[in-house]
């Protein structure tokens, strides 16, 4: 029987809403008066995203969002829709950049050069080592796709230049993939990561490509359309437009 397309991403657990986002909007001082949760100093905010991710709890989110995305594109697989694809971002979501915000506690540093042993570690720097470890039930969803047959896209931000060192980084950690789609150098950047990625899978559904899933950590990898269900994965420290 064929899954009923759903619209609106999948969310990670209420462990992570009740907990994690609290912490972290406190932190950053943006909770308005009145507001229910508690001014927090930022050294418990990051030992909150701490415990979050080194406790297995961050992973078991990601496993339980992945587990309906799997049997999500199981079901649209067995209806034996022809052309159907899957399309994923990247960072903190087929790759972790955890090892290098620990070393920053938890901070978004990007720029500058990183030191893995002592930190600090610029982000970019980090990934452009190409060392970034697989997020295993990503892994796995991407494995089940491409033995169902589903075309796989990866959809990212990253600019163009870094394209040599993410495909040799997918490949080492065990993803296969039909495309890589990043960010053009020397072009000026949209005014949001949503507006990128809506028109790159707008792309993909004029080739014939009928997109039955698009995965990511934040809600501008879902928004926008040209997708038939989007899943959405928890991250705890940071936040694209």
């Amino acid at each position: 029987m064929t899954a009923e397309p759903r619209a609106g991403p999948t969310q990670a657990s209420d462990l992570f809403r009740r907990h994690i986002v609290p912490a972290v909007v406190a932190a950053a001082v943006l909770v308005a008066p009145g507001c229910a949760h508690r001014p927090m100093p930022l050294y418990e905010a990051e030992r909150a995203v701490a415990e979050y991710i080194d406790s297995g709890l961050y992973l078991r989110d990601v496993a339980t969002v992945v587990r309906e995305a799997r049997e999500y594109i199981v079901a649209r697989a067995e209806a034996g829709a022809a052309n159907l694809a899957v399309v994923l971002d990247i960072d903190e979501t087929a790759l972790s950049n955890w090892p290098a915000y620990k070393l920053n506690n938890y901070s978004r540093i990007l720029h500058g050069p990183c030191d893995l042993y002592d930190g600090p570690c610029g982000i970019f720097a980090y990934q452009t080592l190409g060392v970034s470890p697989a997020i295993e039930p990503t892994l796995e969803l991407v494995r089940t796709a491409s033995r169902l047959g589903l075309k796989v896209y990866f959809l990212s931000g990253r600019s163009e230049r870094m394209r040599a060192t993410t495909a040799r980084n997918l490949h080492e950690a065990g993803f296969s993939f039909d495309g890589l789609i990043m960010y053009p150098d020397g072009e000026e950047k949209l005014s949001s990561a949503a507006r990128f990625k809506a028109a790159e899978r707008a792309r993909l559904e004029a080739r014939g490509l009928k997109i039955v899933l698009c995965m990511g950590d934040q809600l501008s990898d879902l928004t926008g359309g040209h997708c038939e269900r989007a899943f959405k994965l928890p991250n705890p420290v940071y936040y694209l437009p």
